[in-house]
């Protein structure tokens, strides 16, 4: 049995042409590229065009991008790098409620080293207002920091409007932009972003590397100290395949990226309105429209997202519930929770993440099984409640 795999959005597959670019600087182009003979030189200059490719996808300058070891990093480093680099007066970061952990763990240890830390809500469909962002920013504000679209529920924030916001604070303006690269539109000046987070293994590059844009004049302090590497803001012999590999996938989004929104969006929408249509007392969860084109995150009530899970994989699907890189945690989604589902509701969630590889005949073996495994499973839920009503209510 073939299995469909719909959770592109915890991770991609690598593509062929990158694995391609990438082999040489294993094996045969593995010099250091601090190294001043060929080897190293070598290395250098596919690093130096990798920036140049990283940064022509976001509109930034090749000086302005930090290579990380993912986006995990990269949030860590805006964020602590900031605060560390502030005027000691100042001590306040805000940011919003469904953040991913990288953004929240690092705003929590912040907190425990005495920086007030505001988290805003968002309303219903997963989106935050800018008039509390306003709000909220005081004298001592240095950071705010809120995520382009969210990886859960895919809605996309209007950071642009946020960005102007904090231009006219002088408070500097981080957003994770990691399942947005390579997938929407992204471009630094239109966004107002000081800071940005990228991952390469979310649009198809490989695993263990991602950068960070930092906007020319941003104080910024090392998280990684040891070396004089990425213009002595991040320590460390750089990760050349990685990178490499990194540059090529985002040359391939920038060919690639418009048109296959365009697939992905149709194929979302499809499936939302197939699941709707033939699932009751289901609900799309985040923003209708104005939410990530391969993005699709329903809840199920009266039913486990887990059981769901486990019998979708039986029948060769791959999907998710809550948030993949928290897997394994019997808590509800902190997002579904921020977004106002009860409990039993976010527990009740699948995500589906569409890709490069999904094609119609995924979402219609989707259509025809879940329904049925949604019927048997309510049938034996210790839940209660009579399923019925419009699906969409």
């Amino acid at each position: 049995m073939k299995r469909k795999y719909l959770d592109y959005a915890a991770t991609t597959p690598t593509h062929p042409d990158v694995v391609t670019a990438m082999m040489p600087f294993f094996s045969e182009a593995f010099g250091n590229p601090s190294s001043i003979y060929s080897y190293g030189q070598e290395a250098r200059t596919e690093v130096i065009a990798a920036r140049a490719s990283v940064a022509s996808l976001i509109g930034a300058q090749e000086e302005e991008i930090v290579f990380t070891s993912g986006g995990t990093e990269a949030d860590n480093a805006a964020i602590k790098g900031v605060v560390f680099a502030r005027d000691r007066g100042s001590s306040h970061i805000i940011t919003t409620a469904i953040e991913h952990h990288a953004v929240l763990e690092s705003c929590t240890f912040l907190q425990r080293q005495g920086i007030k830390v505001t988290v805003l809500p968002v309303d219903g469909q997963g989106i935050v207002n800018p008039d509390d962002v306003r709000k909220a920013i005081t004298p001592d504000t240095v950071l705010v920091s809120v995520m382009h679209a969210n990886n859960e529920v895919g809605s996309i924030q209007p950071i642009a409007e946020i960005g102007r916001i904090a231009r006219e604070a002088g408070v500097s303006f981080h957003t994770d932009a990691v399942q947005t690269v390579g997938h929407v539109p992204v471009s630094v000046d239109e966004l107002g972003v000081d800071l940005l987070s990228m991952s390469a293994h979310k649009l198809y590059g490989p695993k263990g590397v991602g950068a960070l844009y930092v906007r020319r004049g941003t104080k910024l302090s090392p998280l990684i100290h040891g070396g004089g590497q990425e213009r002595n803001r991040r320590a460390g012999t750089e990760n050349v395949p990685g990178i490499v590999g990194f540059g090529k996938a985002t040359e391939l989004a920038v060919v690639e990226g418009a048109p296959e929104a365009e697939r992905l969006t149709q194929l979302r929408n499809t499936l939302i309105g197939g699941l709707l249509d033939r699932i009751s007392d289901a609900r799309l969860n985040g923003h209708p429209t104005s939410r990530l084109p391969n993005n699709v995150n329903m809840s199920f009530d009266f039913v486990e997202g887990e059981s769901l899970l486990l019998h979708l994989d039986m029948e060769g699907i791959c999907a998710s519930t809550g948030s993949a890189c928290s897997s394994g945690s019997l808590e509800p989604s902190h997002v579904l929770l921020a977004l106002g589902l009860s409990h039993q509701l976010a527990h009740g969630s699948l995500r589906f993440s569409l890709g490069k590889w999904t094609m119609h005949e995924d979402i219609d073996r989707v259509l025809e099984v879940l329904p049925g495994i949604v019927t048997r499973l309510r049938a034996m839920s210790p839940l209660g409640g009579t399923p019925g009503g419009s699906g969409n209510e």
